[in-house]
């Protein structure tokens, strides 16, 4: 069952590059006490998360900060140095946090998963989710993997 507004997120953990490697993050540590955003997508350096979907966060990034986001992630079924490599070349550090669900636990936990046999089998949907507190406000969903309009950082402003 996929969440829905009004829930709240199951407790979980990514991993994430750190300075001495990857590290464990907690989702309270990401979302508690915060207005944040989550973005899901299929793989890191795919062409429509790389291109179209990423990119709007990174742009509108004070756009989003102004209207009281505290915090933007981005979540990819990939391991952490895959992730870090994904951040490194997008140059979005300081503006998006890269988060790794290398087994898609908590992607699945989300009910947001779909099967992906071309990119090694279970993915992320393209998802953008606006968060308070650990609760959903707002949920996106795009009905392809390689469309963003209704999931990138226009549409998510566009409900703020």
């Amino acid at each position: 069952m996929t969440i829905a507004q009004g829930q709240r997120l199951p407790f979980g953990s990514f991993m994430m590059p750190g300075p001495d490697g990857p590290q464990k993050i907690a989702t309270d540590a990401l979302f508690q006490d915060k207005t944040a955003v989550l973005i899901g997508v299929p793989g890191a350096f795919t062409p429509t998360c790389s291109l179209n979907h990423l990119p709007t966060f990174i742009e509108k990034n004070d756009a989003l900060r102004a209207k009281g986001i505290d915090e933007i992630a981005v979540v990819s079924v990939n391991d952490p140095f895959v992730v870090k490599a994904w951040r490194d070349a997008t140059g979005g550090e300081g503006k998006v946090t890269y988060l790794a669900d290398p087994q898609g636990e908590y992607i699945k936990s989300l009910g947001l998963d779909m099967d992906m046999p071309g990119l090694g089998g279970l993915r992320s949907k393209r998802f953008c989710m606006l968060v308070k507190n650990n609760v959903v406000e707002e949920l996106l969903v795009e009905d392809s993997p390689g469309e963003s309009e209704l999931t990138d950082a226009d549409a998510l402003l566009a409900k703020l």
